[in-house]
């Protein structure tokens, strides 16, 4: 049987606490950006992270997002489940997630890919290619967003 140390135990009930409490509800986005930081998050440089969001506070080693990324108001990310491992997630650089949507990393490494976007209300428990527009319940690929070379 895993235990915590007293400390252990004390920075996780103050881990959490910010994560779901005082994170989420901050009015200021470089606020709220650096809460999630100062609690284990990886969170690449220009991301947006919207009010309400809940991140797998459980997780915050197995979670990365990139840079330039926009997540909306009230996302949800899991990264872990009944009888399953904490799983790795990974939001690549440019991504966008719209509102309300859940995020479920149901096997270990789920990506987001680079520059795709994630339409409102979406469940995405799969990856998800680079500049692929995918929404729905669960999320499907709808199209591919065209580069132009760049």
């Amino acid at each position: 049987m895993w235990r915590r140390s007293i400390l252990e135990q004390i920075w996780h009930t103050i881990r959490k606490w910010i994560c779901q409490v005082w994170a989420p509800n901050c009015a200021t986005t470089a606020l709220r950006i650096g809460l999630y930081r100062l609690c284990g998050f990886k969170i690449g440089k220009n991301t947006f992270i919207g009010m309400k969001c809940y991140l797998d506070d459980l997780c915050v080693d197995k979670m990365e997002i990139g840079n330039n990324v926009i997540i909306s108001y009230g996302v949800y990310f899991a990264c872990h489940g009944r009888n399953q491992e904490h799983n790795h997630l990974v939001i690549e650089d440019g991504a966008y997630i719209g509102m309300h949507c859940s995020i479920i990393a149901r096997h270990d490494g789920m990506v987001i890919g680079k520059n795709s976007v994630i339409g409102a209300n979406s469940l995405v428990n799969k990856d998800i290619p680079a500049n692929a527009v995918a929404y729905g319940n669960p999320a499907e690929v709808r199209r591919m967003i065209q580069t132009n070379g760049r």
